[in-house]
């Protein structure tokens, strides 16, 4: 098996784990992301509300076309960038350790690639995270809040024939153009990361070599170091391009509002005239807990996962090539 094959599986595997263990958190941003209305709660305050409306399951809405998408995402991702990682350094000599260009032109190929493939999965989870969500008819006393309505929550086949029946196949393509906007974010993370763990690894070497160690001799970075470098490119990243994942989050949940969005700035442009800049920030705070978590876990996870089954194989392969 090829590394970018077992990187591709490292990459799925950490990202169920990753996925699983932050999903609530991811819930909680979607659902901010898409509503209108200016209301501010805490993440707290958040999570209260949908536990006495939908228990606690109510924070796991779309968990598993999630989990499903987080492992073809994150397969495929990882699939593509180490093939074109590959490539790029066996087009050249010199350094085995890819430039700030090379990181950014392996994550486009890489995240375009994700976004293409699964765009249909992320169009149903987030229409399954936010559907006990909706709202019903405002009130004519505006001072007054209606209570959210609660509306029966459909699985991922439900889901898929309900799109199906309301807008066909096109409707798994809802957001296709903020999220291909949205490929600057792996882009970015995965170029922070990728040079803040050269830069690491290289002081590291230079203070060991100093210090009186072997000549040839190469720093390795620990798991914790994988899981911070992790964190700190996806806050990054995230923190970056927040405006757009609220615009892609009101398409792929199919909110009639986002329906006159004409494209993406459109979009950005139509939230920060009617919501203010605050509207482009809906969800910020969950989703960065989210994100970074995530990543850190994913890194480190990807990592060691990677170590292990590459292990396994080799000394499975050890006995029947000896054969």
């Amino acid at each position: 098996m090829s590394d970018s094959a077992i990187h591709s599986l490292a990459g799925a595997a950490g990202g169920i784990v990753a996925m699983t263990a932050t999903y609530p958190l991811v819930v909680l941003s979607t659902r901010a992301a898409v509503e209108t209305k200016n209301e501010s709660k805490t993440i707290t305050q958040a999570v209260i509300d949908i536990i006495k409306r939908e228990g606690v399951l109510g924070l796991y809405s779309g968990l598993s076309s999630s989990l499903l998408g987080i492992a073809v995402a994150n397969g495929v991702y990882y699939y593509f960038y180490e093939r074109s990682r590959g490539i790029i350094l066996n087009s050249r000599k010199g350094s085995k350790a890819l430039s700030t260009l090379e990181s950014m032109l392996a994550g486009v190929i890489a995240g375009s690639a994700t976004t293409i493939i699964s765009n249909p999965i992320w169009v149903v989870q987030t229409s399954q995270a936010v559907r006990t969500s909706d709202r019903s008819p405002s009130p004519s006393d505006p001072s007054q809040h209606p209570a959210p309505q609660i509306v029966k929550k459909l699985g991922i086949f439900e889901t898929i024939q309900h799109i199906l029946g309301k807008e066909g196949l096109a409707g798994f393509w809802r957001g296709i153009g903020p999220a291909l906007v949205l490929v600057i974010n792996p882009v970015l993370q995965y170029t922070v990361f990728e040079q803040l763990k050269n830069l690491l690894i290289k002081r590291r070497t230079e203070r060991m070599r100093a210090a009186g160690g072997v000549a040839a001799a190469v720093a390795v970075l620990t798991d914790w170091d994988f899981f911070f470098l992790g964190a700190l490119s996806k806050m990054v990243a995230t923190g970056s391009t927040y405006p757009y994942i609220v615009v892609k989050s009101r398409l792929q949940a199919g909110e009639a509002n986002a329906q006159k969005y004409k494209s993406s700035l459109h979009g950005l442009a139509t939230i920060l005239k009617e919501e203010g800049p605050q509207g482009l920030y809906k969800g910020v705070g969950s989703k960065l807990t989210q994100s970074v978590l995530t990543a850190a876990i994913l890194f480190a996870g990807q990592r060691r996962i990677y170590e292990v089954a590459k292990k396994a194989i080799g000394s499975v392969a050890k006995p029947i090539a000896s054969r």
